[in-house]
């Protein structure tokens, strides 16, 4: 059974080009989530093994859904414009793909994050 990952990811065609590399990789895709309401929705409510999150949506951050991922136990990562330099000195830690990125880059990325569960 393939692992299911949730996609966060506000712009459509970089969700359709991250669900596609994720489907290429043998994953299962949930969402994508497209706004931070969704997301948290989404991240709270569904069944999923890992996530992949933009970290702006829309003029706001998603790390409340990382919050609501922490305290499920479920592994993440982000996927952003920004590399480091956007994130909360909170996140700092957390696996991060600068975008633009290639399927080997989200597929290491993964792995890593699996390996650390």
């Amino acid at each position: 059974m393939p692992l299911r990952v949730l996609v966060v990811e506000d712009e459509a065609l970089v969700a359709m080009l991250i669900e596609d590399m994720l489907i290429e990789l043998g994953f299962e895709i949930i969402g994508p989530a497209m706004r931070l309401e969704s997301a948290l929705r989404m991240a709270m409510d569904e069944s999923f093994d890992l996530a992949v999150l933009d970290v702006n949506l829309a003029n706001e951050q998603s790390f409340p859904v990382a919050n609501v991922l922490q305290d499920r136990g479920i592994p993440f990562l982000f996927a952003t414009g920004y590399g480091l330099r956007g994130l909360d000195e909170r996140y700092k830690q957390i696996v991060t793909l600068q975008k633009p990125f290639e399927s080997q880059q989200l597929a290491d990325a993964i792995n890593y994050v699996l390996a650390c569960e």
